[in-house]
C-alpha cells in the first residue's frame, strides 16, 4: 500500500528551500561569491534609494515646507540598505564608499566595478519603483510634461541639481567635502580598534550621520553624497523620458558632480587612514610592550 503520509518540512520550516528550480538559491556552488555580493549591494542601494527618492517625492506632491521629511527618508533608507546587505557583502551601497575600502585596502579593487554596476542597478530599479507607485501625482503634478526646470520640474525627485546661482566649482568642492567626511564617518564607526560602536548599531548611526550631512549641507547641490543614487536615477530619466536635460542642464553638472562624489570617497578613506588607522598601536607592539 503506497505511503500516504505527508512528506516532512524541511528542518527549521525553510519550505522554499525544496520548491522546483529554486534550491538553495544562496548556494555558492550556483552564483559563486561575487554574483552573491553584487545581488546583495543591489538590492541594498534599492532600499536605500526606495525610501530616499520616495521620501523626495512625497515631500515635492505633499507641498510639505518642512526638509526634515526628505533628511529623514534617506538617513533611514541608508540604515535600513545597509541591514538588508551588510551581512553578504559588506552592505557599501555607495561607489564611494567601495573607492574608499579598495584605497585603504579593507576590500579588493576587483570588487569596485562589479560592486559599481550593482549599485547603480539597484538605484535604477528604485527610480523606476518610486515612479510607478506615484504615477498618478506625476500626471496631476505636470501631466505628460517632464521637464527638468522650471515651476512643474520633476526631475528633481530622482536626482540632485544645483540652484542657478551655485557655480559648479562650488558644488564639486561642496560633494567631495561631504562624500569625504561620510566615508571618514562610516571608517570611524565601524573601526573595532578605534571607538567602534559594533556592526549592530553602525548601520543607524551612519544613516543619522547621512541626515546630519543634509541638514548641514543640502543646499549647494543636495546630499547626494553617493555616485550611484546620482548616476542611476539620471538614467532612468533618460530612459523614461525626461532627455538628455537631466545630464546636460547647469552646464553638465550631471557628467561631473558623480566624479566629485567619487574623489570625496577615496579622499575620505585616505583622510581616516593616514590621520588614525596609521597613529593605532598594533597588536604585535602591545604584546611586545607587555
Amino acid at each position: 500500500m503506497a505511503d500516504d503520509a505527508p512528506a516532512e518540512a524541511p528542518a527549521g520550516g525553510k519550505w522554499y528551500m525544496n520548491l522546483p528550480h529554486c534550491k538553495k538559491w544562496n548556494s555558492q556552488v550556483e552564483h559563486g561569491p561575487m554574483m552573491r555580493e553584487c545581488i546583495a549591494e543591489c538590492v541594498g542601494t534599492f532600499i536605500l534609494c526606495v525610501f530616499g527618492i520616495g521620501a523626495v517625492a512625497q515631500h515635492m506632491f505633499s507641498g510639505a515646507q518642512d526638509p526634515w521629511l526628505v533628511y529623514f527618508g534617506w538617513g533611514m533608507g541608508v540604515t535600513f540598505g545597509i541591514y538588508w546587505a551588510a551581512g553578504v557583502s559588506g552592505g557599501h551601497i555607495n561607489p564611494a564608499v567601495t573607492l574608499g575600502m579598495c584605497a585603504t585596502g579593507r576590500t579588493s579593487w576587483k570588487n569596485l566595478v562589479p560592486y559599481t554596476f550593482a549599485q547603480l542597478s539597484g538605484a535604477f530599479w528604485a527610480s523606476f519603483l518610486v515612479y510607478v507607485i506615484y504615477f498618478d501625482y506625476f500626471q496631476h503634478f505636470s501631466g505628460s510634461d517632464k521637464t527638468t526646470t522650471g515651476g512643474k520640474a520633476t526631475a528633481g525627485i530622482f536626482t540632485t541639481f544645483p540652484p542657478d546661482h551655485v557655480t559648479n566649482v562650488v558644488a564639486c568642492i561642496d560633494q567631495a567635502a561631504i562624500t569625504a567626511i561620510f566615508v571618514g564617518t562610516i571608517f570611524a564607526l565601524t573601526d573595532e580598534k578605534n571607538a567602534g560602536v559594533g556592526s549592530n548599531l553602525a548601520p543607524l548611526l551612519i544613516g543619522l550621520c547621512v541626515t546630519t550631512i543634509g541638514a548641514s549641507f543640502g543646499l549647494n547641490a543636495g546630499f547626494g553624497l553617493n555616485p550611484a543614487r546620482d548616476l542611476g536615477p539620471r538614467m532612468f530619466l533618460s530612459l523614461s523620458g525626461w532627455g538628455t536635460k537631466p545630464w546636460t542642464v547647469h552646464e553638465c553638472w550631471g557628467m561631473i558632480g558623480w566624479f566629485a562624489q567619487m574623489v570625496g570617497g577615496f579622499i575620505g578613506g585616505i583622510m581616516y587612514e593616514q590621520n588614525i588607522t596609521m597613529h593605532q598601536d598594533d597588536e604585535d607592539d602591545k604584546e611586545k610592550s607587555e
